[in-house]
């Protein structure tokens, strides 16, 4: 519950705000000046009286986390970081959408302007990874002081979302959602911006439900406030906005959902509510009448009211007292909780705990070469290993735990005591399983917003082919940059009997083209654990994907003896020759045993064959050219490739002499060791390649 209150400068403020919004578009020659305009004072109400922040230090851990889900209204949110302080700007409003250098680019970026949460732009994801901010808030606040009554704790803070009605009509919001009202999630809460404008017009024709009683349906908390008066006029009610707020405050078991029925761009003459305004500069004439309307001077671009100004720059002042509060409160806790806060500190500062490296060696010390084993069983057994010593470790799987091995031995499941079923009766609001249904857009999205609100590190996990479905958010990761962990199973044809429609193929070139993304393919337990321990070690680490077979490798004493100190470098030679090799098979996950059959066969022959197992071709590049060289000399031409995927990543490393033993095809219905072999990709094919390679490479 706020004292709220509102005076003659907060009301200049707001329509200082309304007229940088529509100069900054018209500068710029593009953008979306509607929302900005008519947005302004909820997300002044908002940045002044509700959101607890600090602009002398954005990350300070104590923030609430603000989310601008439609980020192409990416100013509104600018300009309020202009008004509080957080070192934006005059110039950084006129630059809007300017250069590479800008710090005001046309959909808010992550890590490059101070204040900004998240990379929002696609619809419906910043609402979706808010989702996931509030669990990540919850879960750490449940391993770090998980018996504070609520409201008392350092690590109690608030996420707010603005969305409009582009973010609501996307799926991925309406899978997030569904699980936030299941989760009861009282820290959330969404404006949503209810003007009835997109670019095609009025949104009667493709969004006519009614908005409340969905969210309702989901076990959310709703409410609605209308700036759109009952006799027709329009007033910009913050005091109605308030106690709309003030109500949403009190309620605290469950997500909370408020619309606001705005008119686009008011009042700016001749073009309020009109979709003209929604994706396209207001126009000269437009700039001017709202300038007049508003008692500015047309002829003044970038008018800065300072009076206004300095009014708004107070709320600095409120944060740094706020931020004082949450430091006592905050050593009066880490008194209390000496253990508690050196688990905070060490994962504050992104490091591994004392044990990390032993929990991966004795599960290694019980694997055996020779042994049969899928990597997604070895997959399972690392996290399981880990979990035991990072708690901060958590997460699930799109209602395929049991198939991705992704299940937490022990681990009770995220979510309201109330909802434990007969399969998981042990169930917490800080369990660290979690469950996502079958949503994998919205686990990847929740799982960005976990990374992002906290200092806990998730996982999610499905079947590689379904990676497709989650693809936006593994994109949205790799341009924030964040270490989101995929778990994909079932990574090939050699799955079986799903059929092709479960088998993926063209899946490894998809995600090793997407910049910022790293895929990693162990071949065995041995690679499978070492790819984990690399993860976690590396300080650079981008979104990584672990591709995992269903079915059971050997586990090679090359591996056994190699992959600690070759996986990390991406390729690494498995098998080499007496000299220069007269060729070089080079092979991924599953496929690495045919390369090693078939090297066999080939040195019977009197070929000198070296294997090198591709792990991962991004951490590969990485490395310096010296090492690059040493693993596949320029001089050695003839090559083969043999991954049960599309050849397309591996013609970079092939040349003009080397011959890919690939799949170009959908997959098979049948038995999957049939299916690799109908489809080519045995050993027998390998030596095959390798002979015509070296003859090509002698021409």
């Amino acid at each position: 519950m706020t004292d709220f209150t509102w005076s003659d400068l907060d009301e200049r403020a707001v329509k200082m705000a309304k007229v940088l919004s529509a100069d900054a578009v018209e500068k710029a020659g593009s953008g979306h000046p509607g929302s900005p305009i008519s947005l302004a004072p909820i997300a002044y109400t908002l940045y002044q009286h509700y959101i607890k922040h600090d602009p002398n230090d954005p990350n300070w851990d104590g923030r609430d986390r603000f989310i601008l889900s439609g980020g192409h209204a990416s100013l509104t949110q600018y300009v309020q970081l202009y008004f509080s302080g957080y070192g934006l700007t005059l110039d950084d409003l006129k630059y809007f959408r300017g250069g590479a250098d800008t710090r005001t680019p046309g959909h808010p970026e992550y890590r490059l302007t101070p204040g900004i949460e998240m990379t929002t732009g696609p619809l419906g994801q910043g609402l979706a990874s808010a989702v996931g901010f509030a669990y990540g808030q919850r879960f750490e606040r449940g391993l770090l002081d998980p018996e504070a009554p609520a409201g008392t704790s350092p690590f109690d803070h608030k996420v707010w979302v603005i969305c409009g009605e582009g973010d609501v009509e996307e799926g991925v919001s309406s899978e997030a959602s569904s699980l936030a009202g299941n989760q009861g999630l009282g820290n959330l809460t969404v404006i949503f911006d209810a003007n009835h404008i997109q670019i095609e017009g009025d949104t009667k024709l493709t969004f006519s439900e009614d908005i409340l009683k969905r969210y309702e349906a989901y076990g959310w908390y709703t409410d609605e406030v209308s700036f759109i008066q009952p006799d027709g006029s329009y007033k910009e009610d913050t005091a109605a906005l308030a106690a709309a707020l003030d109500r949403a405050e009190a309620v605290t078991d469950r997500p909370k959902f408020i619309k606001v029925d705005t008119l686009m761009a008011w009042p700016t003459p001749n073009k309020t509510n009109d979709e003209s305004a929604h994706g396209s500069k207001l126009g000269t004439e437009a700039v001017a009448g709202l300038k007049k309307v508003l008692g500015y001077d047309p002829d003044v671009d970038f008018p800065v009211d300072e009076e206004a100004l300095a009014h708004a720059r107070k709320v600095a002042d409120r944060g740094l007292e706020a931020h004082k509060q949450w430091d006592e409160k905050l050593a009066a806790w880490r008194q209390a909780n000496p253990d508690k806060s050196r688990l905070y500190d060490r994962i504050k500062a992104g490091e591994l705990p004392e044990g990390f490296d032993k929990a991966i060696d004795d599960l290694e010390a019980g694997w055996a070469a020779g042994d049969k084993a899928a990597t997604r069983k070895a997959s399972g057994q690392v996290l399981n290993a880990m979990a035991k010593v990072m708690p901060e470790l958590w997460g699930g799987s799109a209602d395929l735990g049991g198939s991705n091995k992704t299940d937490l031995d022990g681990a009770k499941s995220f979510g309201p005591r109330a909802d434990a079923t007969r399969t998981w009766p042990e169930t917490s609001e800080y369990g660290r399983q979690l469950h996502f249904g079958v949503r994998e857009f919205a686990m990847g999205a929740i799982t960005n917003g976990i990374l992002l609100g906290s200092h806990t590190r998730p996982f999610g996990g499905t079947f590689f082919q379904f990676s497709d479905y989650e693809r936006p958010a593994v994109r949205l990761a790799a341009l924030m940059q964040i270490p989101n962990l995929y778990v994909w199973s079932h990574d090939s044809v050699a799955l079986g009997e799903d059929g092709p429609t479960h088998q993926p193929i063209e899946h490894l070139a998809v995600f090793r083209a997407m910049p910022d993304v790293e895929v990693v393919r162990p071949a065995d337990e041995f690679e499978t654990a070492e790819a984990y321990r690399a993860f976690f070690e590396k300080k650079n680490t981008l979104p990584t994907a672990m591709i995992l077979t269903r079915q059971g490798v050997p586990a090679l004493a090359e591996t056994a003896e190699k992959a600690r100190e070759g996986v990390r470098k991406g390729a690494y030679v498995l098998i080499d020759t007496e000299g220069e090799p007269d060729v070089i098979i080079m092979a991924s996950g599953s496929e690495v045993q045919w390369a090693v059959e078939g090297a066999k066969t080939l040195a019977a022959k009197g070929i000198k064959a070296r294997v090198v197992s591709m792990v991962s071709m991004e951490w590969f590049e990485e490395q310096d050219d010296e090492y690059k060289e040493a693993v596949l000399p320029a001089s050695v031409r003839a090559r083969v490739s043999i991954e049960a995927g599309i050849a397309m990543p591996w013609y970079k490393y092939l040349g003009e002499a080397g011959k890919p033993i690939s799949i170009e095809q959908f997959g098979l219905q049948g038995d999957g060791a049939q299916n690799m072999i109908d489809l080519g990709i045995t050993a027998e094919h390998v030596v095959e390649a390798a002979e015509a390679s070296i003859e090509e490479a002698r021409r």
